[in-house]
């Protein structure tokens, strides 16, 4: 794995309380893909318009990722491609694009860039919940003739996605966890007891694996 080591130390408690400033992280209720209703919400798309907080995260991910075994790396779309572009870049180390669906023209690929068959490539993801979009590209990367076994994520939602992971033989690792993010807003007088346990008991029952 190649890198120009361009990273400065990031203040992790400044880095999600300007998430949450900024919207990323909310407290209320919302209604999930599921059909759940939440009482949290990660809206992590909100990073490509905050550069520095873009910055910040990919430097967080690339730190997490400094003694795995990789030559390229590969963002889970949509969220997550531009920050692995910005690894990519910052740390000058090759990237490749796995579509969400095939062009019916063209080369029809599903993975985009230039690697050899066999090469390990590490996945960036912004959340997990489920593991279930990791899993889906694993398996589009492997039939491209890469290997994919280990990713690093910013966010786990503690709902056993990496349980799932893990299961299926692939490593994650992630930056922080839901319970990390709410002891710090809480420490930083930013939510409530109140709030931390109604999010910690939503996530205790509707754990997925």
């Amino acid at each position: 794995m190649c890198s120009r080591e361009r990273n400065n130390p990031v203040d992790k408690v400044k880095f999600v309380k300007e998430l949450y400033s900024h919207g990323a992280i909310k407290f209320g209720e919302f209604k999930l893909k599921s059909g759940i209703m939440s009482p949290v919400y990660f809206d992590l798309r909100a990073l490509v318009s905050l550069p520095r907080l873009m910055r910040d995260a990919a430097t967080l991910l690339y730190n997490l990722s400094r003694d795995m075994k990789y030559t390229c790396i590969c963002g889970v779309p949509y969220t997550a491609l531009p920050i692995a572009t910005v690894i990519s870049v910052e740390q000058d180390i090759p990237m490749v694009i796995r579509r969400k669906e095939m062009k019916d023209y063209g080369t029809k690929k599903m993975v985009e860039g230039i690697f050899e068959a066999g090469e390990s490539c590490l996945i960036i993801e912004d959340v997990i919940t489920t593991g279930g979009s990791i899993l889906e590209t694993v398996d589009i990367l492997e039939k491209a003739g890469l290997k994919a076994t280990e990713g690093v994520v910013l966010l786990d939602r503690q709902q056993g996605g990496d349980v799932n992971l893990t299961n299926n033989k692939f490593n994650i690792r992630s930056v922080f966890n839901i319970s990390e993010i709410l002891e710090l807003l809480l420490k930083e007088g930013d939510i409530d007891q109140d709030t931390v346990e109604k999010t910690l008991k939503f996530i205790e029952d509707n754990k997925l694996f």
